[in-house]
């Protein structure tokens, strides 16, 4: 389970995924040209494919063009929202409906740091946009000997996004990322300068578009033209942005659980931070109840309901015996013994075989928002 960027922070291992039909044009082992000899330059290029609106259109103009696409889809294990219905992330969904080869990364570990310490600082809450974009180009500079392409293509729209889609973020983020020149943003290409894949010719510039600011009527009106009806809501962006789910990562930075092995718990359940070492995770329906037994690790408290259905719920780090108490009195809380005088709780530490149960008053109200991220 995973978060999706193209930046898609849902995925699976890196490698390249040929989701289209059997005559699909495979990747090449060795690179076809050098990205920076212009008479060596070819009509294929990478895009980042998010399976956003604005990337599955930049991906089409591209290929209205001719020119041949490999989508590059970024995924760190942050997200649990992916694939409930389908089996399959925004970017795989749209790179099928495209006809168009796409390759996964599993960039979880980097993106850690990023988040932690970013070069260009973060946005509103806790999103590091200009940095995660320049990771994600100089990796897509890196693959294009491999993919035997040209340039790169984003779905970038100048003005759509406060922090990276400014006109000095944009100019940083492709010098920084090495590709100036190479670097294709198709839906607001004729407000920025020519790019070599437009003065060479391989891409018309008059077919190119125009397009600025947050709304994001254009978009659906080309996606209606194009007869694209299936694409994520617009203007959902990453969790990052949100300050809920913000709140909840640097809850985790500054104690010291924003890692590989806990970083999906934080999309996932009702958050409460009881301690320096302690973190209390209830899930709200059956779902999360499935996700949150699939993210347990040994070591962590498991609560359920003795008595009546209930949330399965994680203690995380070392409790003594009045935080389990204290843990589980949330955990009745949220029930429908809420209201009674006493609440059995059954528990038991996740890699043992025993199973231990206690009587507890249900937590107040007051208790409950005191501690909830």
């Amino acid at each position: 389970m995973w978060v999706c960027c193209g930046l898609c922070v849902w995925g699976g291992r890196e490698g390249w995924h040929n989701l289209t039909h059997p005559n699909s044009p495979q990747l090449d082992s060795q690179p076809r040209t050098n990205p920076h000899n212009h008479s060596d330059m070819n009509k294929k290029a990478i895009v980042l494919l998010s399976g956003g609106l604005d990337s599955i259109l930049a991906t089409k103009l591209m290929l209205e063009q001719g020119v041949e696409v490999v989508a590059l889809n970024f995924m760190a294990k942050l997200c649990m929202c992916g694939a409930k219905k389908t089996g399959e992330s925004a970017a795989q969904t749209a790179s099928r409906m495209l006809g168009v080869t796409l390759k996964t990364i599993d960039f979880t570990k980097d993106f850690i740091e990023i988040v932690k310490n970013p070069e260009y600082g973060h946005g509103a809450n806790i999103n590091p946009c200009i940095d995660c974009k320049i990771y994600m180009l100089r990796r897509a500079k890196e693959l294009m000997g491999q993919a035997g392409a040209s340039f790169v293509v984003t779905g970038e729209v100048l003005g759509e996004r406060p922090m990276s889609q400014r006109k000095d973020a944009l100019d940083i983020i492709q010098r920084q990322a090495g590709l100036k020149g190479f670097l294709l943003r198709p839906l607001c290409a004729k407000l920025l300068d020519p790019t070599i894949p437009e003065t060479e010719g391989l891409v018309d510039r008059e077919k190119l578009l125009d397009i600025r600011g947050r709304s994001r009527k254009p978009q659906m009106a080309l996606a209606k033209k194009f007869g694209i009806d299936k694409y994520p809501t617009p203007a959902g962006g990453c969790l990052l942005t949100d300050p809920g789910f913000a709140r909840r990562v640097k809850d985790a930075i500054k104690y010291n659980e924003f890692d590989e092995e806990r970083i999906a718990l934080l999309s996932v359940g009702r958050h409460f931070r009881l301690s320096d070492k302690n973190k209390l995770i209830i899930g709200r329906d059956d779902k999360e109840n499935i996700l949150l037994e699939s993210l347990k690790v040994k070591g962590d408290i498991i609560f359920n309901m003795a008595d009546c259905p209930g949330p399965y719920a994680i203690l995380t780090g070392l409790p003594d015996e009045a935080m389990i108490k204290t843990a589980a009195s949330l955990v009745a809380y949220h029930t429908k013994l809420r209201n009674v005088t006493t609440a059995k709780i059954t528990y038991w530490v996740e890699g043992t075989d025993s199973t231990l149960s206690l009587q507890v008053v249900p937590a107040a109200l007051k208790d409950v928002e005191g501690c909830r991220l």
